[in-house]
């Protein structure tokens, strides 16, 4: 949407503080008009995390080998989490039903 994603200390504690979290993510986002996001797909991103060489990637590029595995991922692992930890999850809380 090229504006700046506001910053956010990672010292949440309890579901309150989560959820909290959760609003203000959802508030700025929000916030965003959907002609930001015209021609998106072809936009340059930059990222350079975790080492000191910068990665570029068009936005389709970005979304499809980087945001969605990432995303993924980060959704499997808390699901196998959850089902070490002997929650009752299964499948269809996984990819609900259709």
């Amino acid at each position: 949407a090229g504006v700046e994603v506001p910053k956010m200390d990672d010292n949440e504690q309890t579901f309150a503080e989560l959820q909290t979290r959760i609003q203000t993510v959802l508030g700025f986002i929000g916030t965003l008009q959907t002609a930001q996001f015209d021609d998106a797909s072809t936009r340059e991103i930059i990222t350079q995390e975790g080492t000191p060489k910068e990665k570029r990637f068009t936005g389709q590029t970005y979304l499809v080998h980087y945001g969605l595995p990432h995303f993924f991922f980060h959704i499997t692992t808390a699901y196998a989490i959850l089902r070490h930890s002997g929650v009752e999850v299964g499948k269809k809380d996984y990819v609900g039903t259709y």
